[in-house]
């Protein structure tokens, strides 16, 4: 079997070292190249953290990184900034993306979707690489059709810099696509201290903690009359999420355009 040539933007971030881990664990998986600032020019064995990996090139400038390597997938790791640039980028030069990167705005994510399907190549989003908290989104979907009231708490470490997070907003829009539009709370509450109630997406209200210690944890608490239900899902170490990203660097090369969230990819 022929292997999958990958890029990986990011290798330096916490991700992006586990990332590197688990291509290097995969026999159909190669590493060919990564994309990082800092390090224009050298090996990846010669970064601290990665001396067992070998001579793989280090690259600053994304568009002389697809022309040298000759990858078939881009794994992005980095910002929002970085992360829609890199995979526009990629979807030009026919290269697949992979994008871990939360952040992207509507018109964003419909001009990627448009390239993506005049390349006729695949493009996966995914605000959550955890299997678990796929899981999670889909039985929030399910859910909301019997439970109206609904509210999300999700927890993050505190060198997070969005909020809330993506995935506790791909869990609002999955929710809001089977919930009718709902103000929760009394109709005359107040906030005495601005913010108390959270963020507002359809009635709904997503609360964001952010603290030293946590990884990314998110609870979907639902409520009626003499009953609650609460469907929660906790990361505790990043390697959670490398499955959900080589069921992503798979499934990419198989399909013609760009695909949001890891549900959709989910039987």
């Amino acid at each position: 079997m022929e292997k999958i040539k990958i890029v990986i933007a990011g290798p330096r971030g916490r991700m992006g070292k586990e990332a590197v881990k688990m291509v290097h664990s995969i026999d159909n998986f190669e590493l060919v190249s990564v994309i990082d600032h800092k390090h224009d020019g050298k090996m990846l064995n010669e970064l601290v953290d990665f001396t067992q990996y070998g001579n793989t090139p280090v690259f600053s400038n994304i568009e002389e990184c697809l022309q040298k390597s000759g990858a078939d997938v881009l794994v992005d790791l980095t910002t929002p900034e970085f992360g829609y640039i890199h995979t526009k980028t990629a979807l030009q030069y026919g290269v697949r993306p992979v994008v871990g990167t939360t952040g992207f705005t509507e018109d964003q994510l419909k001009e990627l979707k448009t390239l993506a399907e005049e390349k006729d190549i695949g493009c996966i989003i995914a605000p959550n690489f955890a299997i678990g908290a796929v899981l999670m989104m889909k039985f929030s979907q399910i859910a909301a059709k019997y439970f109206n009231n609904v509210e999300i708490i999700e927890l993050h470490h505190d060198q997070k810099l969005d909020a809330p997070s993506g995935t506790a907003i791909k869990t609002a829009e999955m929710i809001s696509s089977v919930r009718e539009k709902k103000e929760q709370g009394h109709s005359n509450e107040k906030e005495t201290i601005t913010g108390a109630r959270g963020a507002n997406k359809d009635g709904m209200h997503i609360h964001s903690v952010r603290l030293p210690g946590l990884i990314a944890h998110q609870q979907v608490l639902f409520g009626a009359d003499g009953q609650g239900l609460t469907i929660r899902h906790d990361s505790y170490n990043r390697a959670s999420f490398m499955s959900g990203v080589k069921l992503s660097i798979e499934t990419v090369m198989n399909v013609g355009t760009l695909i949001y969230g890891l549900e959709n990819i989910i039987d």
